[in-house]
C-alpha cells in the first residue's frame, strides 16, 4: 500500500518534506481489530508536534494520521459490531488500558496506557490501518469522507474544551486562533448557546475575516481589546503569547482553556509578560485539555450531525501530505486540510 513515513525528528518550516513516501505491506487485522480501507485523513497541527519532536513517537518510521474515514476491509476474529462495507471513523484514541479508574469512567484520555493513533502506533496517511474495535465509529450519513474527517479531532476537542468551559447560555466566549477547531466550536457554540457572543482573536486577518463570516461577533489580532471580558476562552494556538493575551481579557472568575496537546518552544518575551495581578488575579482558572474520549467523539459526531456542522475544507492528495503540513505550519487557513487517500463517494 502507498503510504507517507516519518522516520525522524525535523522542522517543517526548514524540512519542506518531512514525510517520506513509503510502499508497505496491508497489515493483518489481529483479535478485535478491524482491517480500514482509507478514504480520507484530515491534517492536524498535533502531525506537526509529532515531527519536531513535542510529542516524539516512541519509534522511528511511523504512518501520522489520527482523522482517518474509510470502510472495513475486513475483520479479526472476535468482532462483533462492524460488518465488512461499513464507513467508520478512526480519532486520536487508538487504545486505552480499558480497567483503571479513568477508563472506567469514560475518561480514557487520562489512561497511563493511552496509545495514540499516527504516534504511537500507524495512522491514516495511508491505504490501509487496522485499529481496535472499541476505538471504531460510525460516521453519519449525512457527511462526506472529506467533512466527517476533521470532526474525528477538530470537532471532538473542539467539543470537549467547551464542555470544560462550562459555558451558560449568554455569557461570552474567546477564541483564540480561528482554523480547524476553533471555525467547529463557532458552529457548536451558535446553535447551543443562541445568546452567546463569541469573539476570536487571530493573527491572520484571513482567519478574521473568516471568522466573521462564520458569524463571530467581533474579531480582532491577538494582542487586541474585546468589546467585553469574555467568561471563557478556548486557546487553540500553538503558540505562548496568547495564553497571556488571553489571561487579560478574562473577567473575574473566568476560566481559559487550552486547547493543544503541546506548546511550541517557550516564548520568554510573552511569559515574562505574565503579571499575577492583571492576568491570574480575580480567581481566574487555566485548565488543559488532554486528548479526547470515546464518550466525546460519540457525543459530539451526533451533536454534529443534528446541527448539521459542516466542516470548511481543503483537499489535498496523500502525496502532497507535506505541502498541507508547510501550510499548516505557515498560518493563515481557513478550517481544515484533509487528505484525499481514495473514493467511495
Amino acid at each position: 500500500m502507498k503510504a507517507m513515513q516519518l522516520t525522524k525528528k525535523t522542522n517543517v518550516a526548514v524540512d519542506l518534506h518531512p514525510l517520506n513516501a513509503a510502499g508497505l505491506p496491508v497489515p493483518v487485522p489481529k483479535e478485535d481489530e478491524l482491517l480500514i480501507k482509507i478514504q480520507t485523513c484530515a491534517v492536524c497541527h498535533t502531525e506537526l508536534d509529532e515531527i519536531e519532536g513535542r510529542t516524539p513517537p516512541p519509534q522511528y518510521p511511523v504512518v501520522p494520521g489520527h482523522q482517518v474515514v474509510g470502510t472495513v476491509a475486513e475483520i479479526g476474529i472476535g468482532v462483533q459490531g462492524f460488518s465488512i462495507g461499513e464507513r467508520v471513523g478512526v480519532a486520536w484514541l487508538f487504545s486505552s488500558c480499558g480497567t483503571c479508574e479513568y477508563c472506567l469512567s469514560d475518561n480514557e484520555n487520562l489512561c497511563a496506557d493511552f496509545k495514540a493513533t499516527g504516534r504511537d502506533v500507524d495512522g491514516g496517511y495511508a491505504e490501509y490501518m487496522v485499529v481496535p474495535e472499541k476505538s471504531v465509529f460510525r460516521i453519519p450519513e449525512i457527511f462526506s469522507d472529506l467533512e466527517a474527517a476533521p470532526l474525528l479531532c477538530a470537532g471532538a476537542i473542539g467539543y470537549r474544551s467547551l464542555r470544560l468551559c462550562n459555558l451558560k447560555d449568554g455569557q461570552r466566549l474567546g477564541l483564540t486562533g480561528f482554523g480547524a477547531s476553533a471555525h467547529l466550536v463557532l458552529k457548536i457554540v451558535r446553535y447551543k448557546y443562541p445568546y452567546s457572543k463569541v469573539y476570536v482573536f487571530a493573527r491572520s486577518e484571513t482567519e478574521r475575516r473568516f471568522a466573521r463570516e462564520t458569524g463571530a461577533a467581533w474579531a480582532g489580532d491577538t494582542s487586541d481589546v474585546p468589546p467585553e471580558l469574555c467568561h471563557a476562552i478556548i486557546d487553540t494556538t500553538p503558540a505562548w503569547k496568547p495564553i497571556v493575551e488571553a489571561l487579560k481579557n478574562l473577567r473575574p472568575g473566568g476560566r481559559l482553556v487550552i486547547n493543544a496537546i503541546r506548546k511550541e518552544e517557550i516564548d520568554k518575551d510573552s511569559l515574562l509578560k505574565l503579571d499575577y495581578s492583571n492576568h491570574l488575579w480575580m480567581e481566574k482558572e487555566i485548565k488543559s485539555v488532554a486528548n479526547v474520549s470515546r464518550r466525546d467523539i460519540i457525543e459530539f459526531l451526533d451533536l454534529a450531525a443534528e446541527i448539521p456542522i459542516k466542516p470548511a475544507v481543503t483537499e489535498y492528495s496523500l502525496g502532497a501530505a507535506n505541502k498541507a503540513l508547510y501550510e499548516l505550519k505557515r498560518g493563515g487557513n481557513r478550517g481544515a486540510k484533509v487528505l484525499r487517500i481514495s473514493s467511495s463517494e
